[in-house]
């Protein structure tokens, strides 16, 4: 839940930001509030960072952490993917969260964590029933 304050806390840093540049704020009142951010001076607007920018930040703080293992902007994006399973979360909601068209796309890639998911569920039915 830490982690979850940090990024509310990142969110409004962010918003305060765009008021700052007296920009409109996307998705100030949505949820889909992106996290990663710069100012494009052409558009005169908050745009998405490309994904090397956000990997050469990575390097730089791997560089000062070297304790820290490395993984990769993707990377991240499998992790949660994977807690949310473990969380609980089913199938569908880990399609909308990761914004598969499709459902069968988020299957064939946590196919090995779906099987997890499906086997806790059996020991959770199979407890239930011993009750």
């Amino acid at each position: 839940m830490i982690k979850l304050a940090i990024l509310k806390k990142w969110r409004s840093k962010q918003i305060q930001h765009y008021l700052t540049l007296e920009l409109a704020a996307p998705f100030q009142s949505d949820e889909r509030q992106p996290v990663f951010t710069v100012y494009n001076q052409l558009k005169h607007e908050m745009d998405y960072c490309r994904l090397a920018y956000l990997n050469e930040k990575l390097q730089q703080i791997y560089l000062k952490n070297p304790e820290l293992p490395q993984i990769n902007v993707h990377a991240f994006r499998h992790t949660h993917a994977s807690f949310l399973f473990a969380a609980g979360a089913s199938i569908k909601d880990v399609q909308v969260r990761l914004g598969h068209s499709d459902i069968q796309t988020t299957m064939d890639i946590y196919t090995h964590v779906t099987d997890e998911a499906k086997e806790k569920t059996a020991d959770m039915f199979q407890r239930y029933m011993k009750f």
